[in-house]
């Protein structure tokens, strides 16, 4: 499918999305927020992809916030079934059955930042700047930044940044866990490639139970979590590549995975 604001492009089993509004440093309009909905459901269908790069194009900015613009003359039905709009994309990406990885490659601010918290991995280029800055707008995150940024930072550190507005370099944010590394910016493309390449390689069964396991695990009990990953790890054995799995490794040889 062609996309005005979007650009695909796959190389093996990994899909690199860009969104595509550099003059606009890559805001999230409600066209784009609509082709990004439309590209994970049909991305989260398709068995040949595994991995999703998520990153912004030119250098300034991965996604620089909402489109003020479009927002400013919102009365309040409106702004919330935006925000339900732009929370119903970023759940759609955060229980997707693919890995995704945000290339934070600028400004990631907003709803930007919204977008990164709900991929799986948040790489940073060491220019980027993040921060949920609404408070400067008179408005709160309401793309479910105020509850993804404190199971990411903790509660002190995302009340503080919410309340200051105030953005934090791609060190510090890595320093209190928003990212997970922080790499050159030239290099920021291919160390996120080198890394969906080598999920991807991994048995694919076992990579999406892990991301069941804790993504919906973090919401329940401990003890009623602890229950829902021994059901989890169970389910392994039924897998034609935990057979192969402990095979290999009890012959010593390279496993070669079927993903089922």
């Amino acid at each position: 499918m062609t996309y005005q604001n979007l650009l695909l492009e796959q190389s093996g089993n990994v899909i690199t999305l860009t969104i595509n509004r550099p003059k606009a440093l890559n805001s999230l309009n409600p066209v784009t927020l609509q082709e990004l909905e439309q590209a994970f459901t049909e991305l989260n269908a398709d068995g040949s992809v595994k991995v999703v790069i998520l990153t912004g194009a030119g250098e300034k900015a991965f996604v620089a916030g909402g489109d003020i613009s479009a927002m400013q003359p919102l009365d309040p039905m409106q702004a919330r079934a935006v925000a339900r709009q732009a929370q119903r994309l970023f759940s759609l990406i955060e229980y997707s059955p693919k890995i995704v990885i945000a290339a934070i490659n600028g400004y990631a601010l907003g709803g930007g930042c919204e977008l990164a918290m709900s991929c799986d991995i948040r790489l940073a280029a060491e220019t980027a700047k993040l921060g949920q800055p609404e408070i400067n707008l008179g408005i709160i995150p309401g793309w479910a930044g105020t509850q993804r940024l404190p199971r990411l930072v903790g509660k002190g550190r995302a009340k503080e940044m919410m309340l200051t507005g105030d953005m934090v370099d791609a060190e510090k944010a890595e320093k209190i866990g928003l990212v997970n590394q922080t790499v050159p910016a030239q290099e920021l493309m291919s160390v996120a490639m080198a890394m969906a390449q080598k999920i991807a390689g991994k048995p694919q069964v076992a990579v999406r139970l892990i991301k069941e396991a804790v993504d919906n695990g973090l919401e329940m009990p401990v003890d009623k979590a602890i229950d829902y990953e021994a059901e989890l790890f169970g389910l392994c054995f039924a897998s034609r590549d935990q057979k192969e799995g402990m095979t290999a490794f009890l012959e010593k040889r390279k496993a070669q995975w079927k993903d089922c």
